[in-house]
């Protein structure tokens, strides 16, 4: 039997996911202390617009993100506003704020494959999401990571919006 460590080693590492409790003071540090620069004007996200799951229900929930590509990974930052979701979960948790998750990328043609793989470990999903540009499925891998484990299957159009932003992350 496979185990999370066999499941994940062969998928690209994409992104490192913070919840933070101000995003536009997190961008400030991140920009200015340590020079992560390209953080885009945070977006608002509606779960409902995204048809976002929250352990398996979409569920009204509200929060601002923005992310940048930065030393060959994305950084994103998450600040939860309103409703119920593995954002607001994390940041009631922790109030500081922190690491969330970690995202690992692979086709969305093995998407069904390497998440049917964590659900058999045992692994319960928190989030899903089927968007244009990626099927995602956010794995509660807390006990055995510390973090949620993020699987992106990008599809050819996620791949191309990949390209831009990495783009864009290197000027």
């Amino acid at each position: 039997m496979s185990n999370i460590n066999n499941t994940i080693a062969g998928l690209e590492f994409a992104q490192i996911g913070w919840v933070v409790p101000d995003i536009h003071a997190a961008v400030k540090f991140l920009s200015k202390a340590l020079g992560i620069a390209g953080f885009p004007e945070p977006q608002h996200v509606r779960a409902q617009d995204l048809n976002m799951t929250y352990h398996g229900k979409v569920v009204p929930a509200e929060w601002l993100t923005t992310q940048t590509y930065n030393g060959g990974s994305f950084i994103e930052l998450v600040q939860p506003l309103s409703g119920q979701s593995m954002f607001h979960d994390y940041l009631a948790k922790y109030p500081a704020g922190g690491t969330q998750h970690l995202a690992f990328r692979l086709p969305v043609s093995d998407f069904e494959r390497i998440t049917s793989e964590l659900r058999e470990q045992g692994y319960a999903v928190v989030s899903e999401v089927d968007h244009p540009i990626a099927r995602m499925a956010f794995f509660d891998t807390y006990q055995t990571l510390g973090v949620v484990t993020e699987i992106m299957g990008i599809t050819p159009e996620g791949w191309a919006a990949i390209k831009q932003m990495e783009q864009a992350g290197q000027k």
